[in-house]
């Protein structure tokens, strides 16, 4: 690493724009992950205004509302996405039929739960995409443990993490949506999470 970590979110923090040409010009390789969940437009919209052809990792759960997958094939064709999805190794039909429905959050299965469909395939994701950039749409009012993060932090493996709208509100969200005319969802669930600011544990392991 030949920056210096304070100084770079001092500087770009509360830039996004600058934050992601300043990522995209280190020249490594760089992907982003999504769930297309609410303004997830925002952060694939600046992306690909730099990259066109960045890796957008999407780790499909296979409980995701109808409403997300009309949104995720509306943006992937209207950005023109680079868009990889990676999928439980058990469809949700096998798994129900085995374990039943989403165990819930004080179950001792939703753990191994939350591994089998998000943490495995993003363990994937990355041993085949190989990124050492890794771009996500997290925000410091999403949870009391985003709360803390940085827009730019390094992984214990060396991966450095980068969430140039970390510091934004949803206002901010809206009305980029609004100026540049991008679609939004309006009907997300995630099955790790069950609560709206409840951490999914892929920020927690990674």
């Amino acid at each position: 690493m030949n920056f210096d970590l304070d100084v770079i979110n001092q500087k770009y923090g509360k830039n996004p724009q600058q934050l992601i040409t300043w990522a995209l010009g280190l020249g490594k390789p760089a992907i982003c992950t999504t769930n297309f969940r609410p303004y997830e437009a925002v952060m694939l919209h600046m992306l690909t205004q730099v990259k066109p052809d960045i890796p957008v990792i999407w780790m499909d759960s296979g409980y995701n509302t109808e409403a997300t997958y009309c949104f995720a094939d509306e943006v992937t064709k209207r950005l023109n996405l680079n868009l990889k999805i990676y999928l439980p190794k058990r469809s949700r039909a096998h798994r129900e039929a085995l374990e039943g429905a989403v165990p819930a959050l004080d179950d001792p299965r939703h753990a191994a739960f939350t591994e089998e469909v998000k943490l495995e395939p993003f363990a994937r994701a990355l041993q085949e995409t190989a990124p050492q950039v890794w771009f996500t749409a997290l925000r410091a009012s999403d949870t009391a443990e985003r709360g803390q993060m940085q827009p730019v932090s390094i992984n214990p493996d060396g991966l450095i993490k980068v969430a140039p709208l970390l510091h934004w509100s949803s206002r901010d969200m809206y009305e980029y949506l609004t100026a540049h005319q991008l679609p939004d969802n309006v009907d997300y669930y995630d099955p790790t999470k069950g609560e709206e600011k409840r951490e999914c544990g892929l920020h927690l392991s990674h």
